[in-house]
């Protein structure tokens, strides 16, 4: 995995004397997502165990659950999902707080080790409410990952590469996933539903050490060339790090154009998340449903595209504008893409053949990353760098709450409407969170601070 993502990173057209250290920070915080994403995402596929669904409701397994036990259970899914992105949405916030006033090599270390350990507790619990308070610092400990990737890449990139950059650790939330999809079946079905929790979990402690031997600012860096350094800071030197409190960041009409089509999109992704293994065991309209053992190989295909989403429109943004386009109109028209990507997606929930959602819904997924690389990356076009890690907390939280929101409600939805409705609104959400940015932030102008 690690020789594909450097293969990848070795395609920027840049003069050999300049460097490429960057491109290996960039290559741990691919490692780190897709650690966060297997570590968040082993609990969507644990929920399809008959070992685990038993012990959630109490039921001895030589009991068989009945439809009545299962509509129960999609109900306590949704709780225990809800919890998580809560979480999640305030540990955001605190994370993006916490990163810019420590700085990214201690929260980013703070981060890792916590959900990590959290991972493991995952493993230990025996009840719904203990499960709660697993998910729960999960949710704390994972939110860090987005605001400390973000700022890393708006400390060691120029402006006109941090959408790639973006858009390859971006990549590994994909990778997680289809490596969640691969193993985590296999481990369920010889040791158990715990033991997923545990190894995985574990995984994180390899990331933590490989950050904390490669990571510090590029200006602190031993192992940068002053040619790289120069190239990094094309854009002009780094500016006083002075703290800009939330309560100045709200005002801004920028913020709220990150923030809102978080609010409105996360949700979205989450919902592929957590539910995409149960619609695929569940689903009514399928000739064919899969188990178990079955339910990997569409997440295989799904998330390679996703994968190959968020690198392909990272750098598409990055070619309009080596085109001369101006960044707004390059990061505008290129989300405008995205978003009718994910329209087809509702037909995803009313079709019989399984083969044709998975087409549907690895093109709506793909469009996802590419969106998120490019809504990411306009916060490093607006804001400087001292604030980047705030206002992605503050976005992260608005995406957590949207995620949050939906979570809390889709086992009731899918108990009395199928997944119809809740493909529809992912058909839509994207073209309309793209016109509220435009509302609010018509050309990506940069934001003055005050000193």
């Amino acid at each position: 995995m690690q020789t594909h993502v450097i293969t990848i990173m070795s395609t920027p057209s840049v003069n050999e004397k300049i460097g490429s250290y960057r491109w290996r920070i960039c290559a741990v915080l691919f490692l780190a997502t897709t650690i966060n994403y297997i570590d968040r995402n082993v609990f969507s596929f644990t929920m399809l165990d008959p070992v685990f669904r038993h012990q959630m409701l109490g039921i001895p397994l030589s009991q068989p659950l009945t439809d009545a036990d299962m509509a129960m259970f999609r109900e306590k899914m949704s709780f225990l999902d809800s919890i998580f992105k809560y979480c999640y949405a305030f540990g955001f916030l605190l994370a993006g707080y916490m990163i810019d006033r420590i700085g990214v090599r201690r929260g980013y270390t703070v981060s890792i080790g916590g959900w990590s350990l959290a991972a493991v507790l995952h493993g230990l619990v025996h009840s719904v409410s203990g499960m709660a308070w697993a998910r729960g610092l999960l949710g704390i400990g994972e939110a860090g990952n987005f605001p400390a990737a973000i700022k890393t890449v708006s400390e060691w990139f120029p402006r006109k590469e941090r959408s790639f950059a973006t858009g390859i650790f971006n990549a590994g939330a994909n990778v997680g996933i289809i490596i969640t999809a691969l193993c985590v079946p296999f481990i369920i079905s010889h040791w158990g539903w715990r033991a997923s929790f545990i190894v995985t979990g574990a995984i994180g402690v390899f990331v933590l050490f490989w950050w904390l031997a490669v990571y510090r600012t590029p200006e602190q860096h031993p192992r940068l060339s002053p040619e790289e350094l120069a190239f990094i800071r094309q854009d002009g030197p780094p500016e006083v790090e002075k703290v800009v409190k939330w309560r100045e960041l709200v005002k801004y009409r920028a913020t709220w154009a990150f923030a809102i089509p978080k609010f409105m999109t996360d949700a979205i992704w989450w919902f592929y998340l957590t539910w995409l293994p149960t619609f695929f065991n569940s689903n009514e309209a399928f000739s064919t449903k899969l188990d178990l053992k079955q339910v990997g190989i569409p997440f295989l295909v799904i998330y390679l595209v996703s994968d190959g989403g968020s690198i392909f429109f990272g750098w598409l943004a990055t070619k309009f504008i080596g085109m001369g386009w101006s960044v707004n109109k390059a990061r505008k028209i290129t989300m405008l893409i995205c978003a009718l990507c994910v329209v087809p997606i509702v037909f995803a929930s009313m079709t019989s053949s399984i083969n044709l959602a998975i087409a549907l819904i690895a093109l709506a997924t793909a469009a996802h990353q590419g969106w998120s690389a490019n809504l990411f990356t306009t916060v490093s076009d607006q804001f400087p760098r001292r604030a980047v890690g705030s206002v992605v907390g503050i976005g992260g939280l608005m995406g957590g709450l949207g995620g949050a929101l939906l979570a809390a409600k889709v086992g009731f939805i899918i108990n009395t409407g199928g997944y119809v409705p809740l493909f529809a609104i992912a058909a839509t959400a994207y073209l309309l969170a793209l016109l509220v940015m435009q509302l609010l932030s018509p050309r990506l102008e940069s934001v003055k601070l005050p000193n």
